[in-house]
This record gives structure tokens, C-alpha cells and sequence, in this order.
């Protein structure tokens, strides 16, 4: 492999890293500042103008704290959990399309980590083993509080992939491809997969929330019942890790719903833009319109943890099973219908 490939491919998988432990961390301000303005609040205004220190000194704090650990006899396990749903939560991004390409120092520098064909079936992949990390750390904590939210965790998320699965199939009729890039790309201009799939990206919408275990499918943290659920005998970073993985998990998201169903770093113009600005400042703008575009989505997924409130737990499975999964398989019968609608009117002889 050319070096300088392999130079450039590094420079982009760090610049993606950092992006997105940048993004979670100031996620938590966010989050902050959106309930603070909900409920006509200040919100944090301390550390740094605006309280934008204050994730710093959030993370200075967890690093000071004791560190405590119950009497478990899975203490291996233990540390293992924290890490396995930090991983899991960062090494998502690397196929996900940030934007095209951008011409520097005489090379096509292509705004990715990595391009699989498959990049779809990464994500739901590496995401299915996410929640290996919560399900260890709560059987490994020897809580009884603990592990009925491990549990809870696992259930909800094991149920709501099938949605979400259901839901992607739909889409893929349409474009007919498993890349992100590709899919990305053939939403050029204003043909964004929203406007064709608007039941995928429902189901989709819903079965992130449940996924990310964010309000008001929370029930597997939820404090009324289960103390901190899965993280209760946690403290100091590896704490940290489980809330700093929420976010990151939220960040990406958002990211995957902005490629899936609102084109991306497409935005109407770009042609345009491409033509007479040049090609690096049109995907430039590019890919500031996909940062507007997640940012938008994770403050929505702010503004319903602090307006809706928290479903009980056979409402949560009533809704996964006997309403998202029906609906994701008549919206791939209804997909099938209209892709082989000519096919089918010859067959009935019209």
C-alpha cells in the first residue's frame, strides 16, 4: 500500500475520532442547556463562557472520584463492560461518508474512514454488540438492580432491531445497495430518501430512540425504579464510559439517519456550487450541511427526553412487537408492490 495513502487514510480515521469524542462531549452541555431552556432554567454558566468548560470539568471530575468496586467475583467482567460499549460506540463512524472528496496537496483525499460495501450490516453489526457491554456490566456488578436493567437493555434492544432491520430492508428495494457512500450519493439535490421512504424513516426514527436507551425508552437506566440501572455499582471513568457511550451512540445516530433519509452531505445547489466555487469548497459546505443536519437530530432526541415522559415496559414491547414490526413488513410489501408495479399490471393483464 502507498504510504502516503496509508498517511492520509490515518489523518482522517484520527480527525474522525476526535470529531466524534468532541461531539459527545459537548452533547452533555447540550443536553444541559436544552433542559435548562425547556424549563425556563439558566442552565450551566460557570466553567467558561457559557458553561462551555464544563464538560472538561465533568471529565476532571470522574477522573478524581474513587474508585469503587462491589464484591463481585466477576471482576474481569467488570472493567470488560464500560469498554466493550465505549468501543463499540466509537468505531461505528468508520464508514460512515462525512462528506466526498477534497483535492490537497495534488491528492483526492476521500472524506471517509473506510468504504465497505456492506456498510450497513457494519453498523447493525458492531451496534448488536454493543449491547454485550451493558448486559457483562450489569451481571458482572452482582446487583440485583443491576442486572434487571442489563436484562431490560438487552430485551429492548434484541426487539427493536427487528424494526429497525425491517425498516432498512424497505430502503435498500429502493436504492439497491448496502454502502452508505452509495447511498449518500444517490441523494443528490433534494432526492432525499425521506421523501420516499417516509414510513422507513418513522420506524427507523423510533427504533434509535430505544436503541440509544434515550427518554422515553429509557427504561433500562430508569432511576424511579431500578436506581441507575445497569451502571449502579459503577463510579469514577468507567461510569464515564457508560455515559459518555450514550452519547457518542446518540451522535451517530443522528449521523446515520441524516445519510439514510436527508441526503447527507448533499444539499440543493452543490452542483452548482462545485461547478463555479470549485470542487473542495462545495463539499466543504457539504459536509458543514451534514453537521447542521445532525445537530438538528440530536436536538431532537434532546427535546423528546425532556417533553415526553417515560413508557412502562410492556407498553415499550407492545409498541416494538405488535406495531413497528407490522408496519415494517407492509411498508416492504408496499415497496415491492410499486418497484415491480408494471411487472405486476402486465401479470393481471392491465
Amino acid at each position: 500500500m502507498d504510504s502516503a495513502l496509508i498517511i492520509e487514510k490515518s489523518v482522517v480515521i484520527v480527525a474522525v475520532f476526535v470529531f466524534t469524542m468532541i461531539m459527545a462531549m459537548y452533547s452533555t452541555w447540550a443536553e444541559r442547556k436544552v433542559a435548562a431552556y425547556l424549563q425556563d432554567r439558566i442552565g450551566p454558566n460557570r466553567a467558561g463562557w457559557g458553561g462551555l468548560l464544563q464538560p472538561l470539568a465533568d471529565g476532571l471530575k470522574l477522573f478524581a472520584k474513587e474508585e469503587f468496586e462491589p464484591n463481585t467475583p466477576n471482576r474481569i467482567l467488570f472493567f470488560t463492560g464500560p469498554a466493550i460499549a465505549m468501543s463499540t460506540a466509537l468505531i461505528t463512524s468508520a464508514v460512515i461518508p462525512w462528506g466526498d472528496k477534497l483535492e490537497l496537496f495534488g491528492r483526492t483525499v476521500i472524506l471517509q474512514a473506510t468504504d465497505i460495501d456492506v456498510s450497513i450490516l457494519y453498523v447493525f453489526g458492531i451496534v448488536s454488540i454493543g449491547v454485550y457491554g451493558i448486559m457483562i456490566g450489569g451481571w458482572a456488578s452482582n446487583n440485583k438492580f443491576s442486572l434487571m436493567g442489563a436484562v431490560r437493555a438487552a430485551s429492548q434492544m434484541v426487539s427493536y432491531e427487528v424494526a429497525m432491520g425491517l425498516s432498512i430492508i424497505a430502503l435498500l428495494m429502493m436504492t439497491g445497495t448496502l454502502s452508505l457512500k452509495e447511498i449518500a450519493q444517490q441523494q443528490s439535490g433534494l432526492h432525499w430518501n425521506v421523501f420516499y421512504q417516509p414510513l422507513s424513516f418513522l420506524i427507523f426514527l423510533i427504533c434509535a430512540f430505544a436503541e440509544t436507551n434515550r427518554t422515553p425508552f429509557d427504561l433500562a437506566e430508569c432511576e424511579s425504579e431500578l436506581i441507575g440501572g445497569y451502571h449502579t455499582e459503577y463510579s469514577s471513568m468507567k461510569m464515564g464510559f457508560y455515559l459518555f457511550a450514550e452519547y457518542a451512540n446518540m451522535f451517530i445516530s443522528a449521523t446515520i439517519i441524516s445519510v439514510l433519509f436527508f441526503g447527507g452531505y448533499n444539499y440543493p445547489g452543490m452542483s452548482w456550487v462545485i461547478e463555479h466555487w470549485g470542487n473542495n469548497a462545495g463539499n466543504l459546505l457539504g459536509m458543514l450541511a451534514l453537521f447542521v443536519k445532525l445537530c438538528f437530530f440530536i436536538f431532537f432526541f434532546m427535546w423528546v427526553r425532556w417533553t415526553i415522559p417515560r413508557f412502562r415496559y410492556d407498553q415499550l414491547m407492545h409498541l416494538g412487537w405488535k406495531i413497528l414490526i407490522p408496519l415494517g413488513i407492509i411498508n416492504i410489501v408496499i415497496t415491492g408492490i410499486v418497484l415491480l408495479r408494471s411487472e405486476i399490471f402486465a401479470f393481471l393483464g392491465f
